[in-house]
């Protein structure tokens, strides 16, 4: 895996090998909670990564991805919103204070 430093990652996010996040411009990626980012993935500059969401193997991400979506492809684009949270295993609870101050971002 290469991560930028300055990469903001949320709590309960499934992570899988050969991932790259990366930017040129000092302007990294903002992964929400319960994210699932499949094996080959790629997320480029300062995209979103809504909570909730799945990126499919092998995607290359350049555009923020909703909430509750399921993306996939070069470049990536939203598939579904059929509960791709289900990927997520082993949750860490967390206080309800973060998890709303977290849904704002």
């Amino acid at each position: 895996m290469v991560i930028n430093g300055g990469t903001i990652i949320g709590n309960n996010v499934d992570l899988f090998q050969f991932l790259n996040i990366g930017t040129n411009h000092n302007t990294p990626a903002i992964i929400g909670d319960e994210v699932y980012v499949g094996p080959s993935v790629c997320i480029v500059e300062n995209v979103r990564i809504g909570s909730k969401s799945s990126i499919g193997a092998g995607a290359v991400v350049v555009k923020d991805v909703p909430a509750g979506s399921t993306c996939a492809g070069v470049p990536a684009k939203v598939l579904n919103y059929n509960d791709p949270a289900r990927f997520i295993k082993h949750r860490w609870e967390l206080p309800a204070l973060h998890q709303s101050a977290v849904l704002m971002r």
